[in-house]
This record gives C-alpha cells, structure tokens and sequence, in this order.
C-alpha cells in the first residue's frame, strides 16, 4: 500500500506535466491533408475569427474561369500567438483586400492552411501581415509578393 501512495502522485504528476505535449501531438496529426505546393490566392476579407486551437480568416476570391466568387476560409496561428506579433481584431476587417499564400486542401474544398510555408499580404498597402517564422516556424522560402 505505501508502494502506491508513493507511485500514484508521481504518475499523476506525470500525466498532468505531459498533458500539453500529448495534446499539441494529437492535435497536429494533419499530415497528407495539404498540397505541399504553394497556392496564392486575393480577394476581400468577410471576417476575421481570432480563436483558438487556429484563427480563421473567410474570404471572398474571383474564381477566374467561371468570375463567380468563392468564399474560402483561412486557417492561422491562435489567436494567442498573433496577439503576440501586435494582431487585434481590427487588423483586418471586412472589405480589406489581401493576398495568401500557402497549401490548399488536397480534396480541393475552399480552404488554405497558413501555418507553415506561408505569406499574408495587404493587396493595397503590401504590408505583410503574417509569415510563418514570425511566431514560430522557418520563413517561407519563396519572396513575398511586390506591389506595383
């Protein structure tokens, strides 16, 4: 009995300091989910969701063979993390232009992952707003956009 009232708060402990890490495992088991190609799309912002366990951006885009719009919906980092770079949420707001870049959905559903090897700009100013490597990751490896 004195074996497991030694054991049993040492194995709770351990369980309650390993949870996170269990967590962030299970949770980013996304694998083969994303095309590894770059996609780049611009359109407006609908919304800006600043949530956890991601934040979303929805936005319309010009799809250019039919010209009728799409609205696809782009996940981020936490909102967390991009409150940490300076985001609130009147860092985009509905009717601002802007450009992405990252993996697409392999099932080709209107959605674009953000959360590595990615770029978003604001079409008008060509201030970038977010890559990858500024919270965590490594800087994508292909230039951000140029505004002419």
């Amino acid at each position: 009995m004195t074996a497991l009232r030694l054991t049993l708060p040492a194995l709770i402990g351990a369980a309650i300091a390993s949870s996170p890490q269990l967590a962030a495992l299970a949770h980013h088991g996304d694998a083969g989910r994303f095309e590894e190609t770059i996609t780049t799309l611009s359109g407006t912002v609908v919304a800006l969701q600043l949530i956890n366990p991601h934040s979303m951006i929805i936005m319309d885009v010009v799809d250019e063979e039919s010209g009728q719009s799409v609205r696809w919906q782009v996940e981020v980092s936490n909102a967390n993390s991009l409150s940490r770079i300076g985001w609130t949420r009147d860092t985009l707001k509905p009717g601002d232009p802007i450009t992405v870049s990252g993996r697409v959905l392999k099932s080709g559903a209107p959605y674009i992952n953000l959360t590595e090897r990615a770029r978003l700009t604001r079409t008008d100013t060509c201030e970038e707003l977010f890559y990858t490597g500024m919270i965590w990751g490594e800087v994508p490896d292909y230039p951000a956009p140029t505004c002419d």
